[in-house]
């Protein structure tokens, strides 16, 4: 895997992943940004949701799970001192289908969390407390 991050003036940066997609990471107006992208650390935080977001989904879809939706939302909470890095992280499935199997959605959250999510394993081995919930929502006619 490979990135690029270039500045592009005060504290933003444009940031290109090996597969040739962008995003902008810009700082809070006290640190000399303009809010003009997302915060390092909100990123990494996409990532994990997402990392998390993509295992769940595709275990439910091998196991023919009629899945219509899925959301994570995902909350954290970091450190009071310098470097401030994440104490904690839950993430919290929404899942909406068809006649879905408690059994299969809850069996996908502990995979991922357990075995498949690079993201939050890794910073779970570094300490981070991660925690993991879901609800079910029957799909609208």
């Amino acid at each position: 895997m490979k990135a690029t991050i270039r500045w592009a003036g005060d504290v933003k940066f444009e940031a290109e992943s090996g597969s040739g997609h962008t995003v902008t990471i810009d700082g809070p107006p006290d640190h000399g940004g303009k809010n003009q992208g997302v915060r390092p650390m909100e990123l990494m935080l996409l990532g994990v949701g997402g990392c998390s977001s993509f295992d769940v989904m595709h275990i439910l879809k091998k196991s023919r799970q009629d899945v219509t939706g899925c959301v994570a939302e995902v909350e954290a909470e970091r450190v009071d001192e310098v470097p401030a890095v994440f104490k904690s992280i839950h993430l919290h499935f929404i899942v909406t289908g068809r006649a879905l199997k408690e059994a299969q959605v809850k069996r996908a959250v502990e995979l991922s969390a357990e075995k498949y999510c690079s993201a939050s394993i890794m910073l779970g081995k570094a300490g981070v407390d991660i925690t993991h919930s879901y609800e079910i929502h029957e799909a609208a006619e």
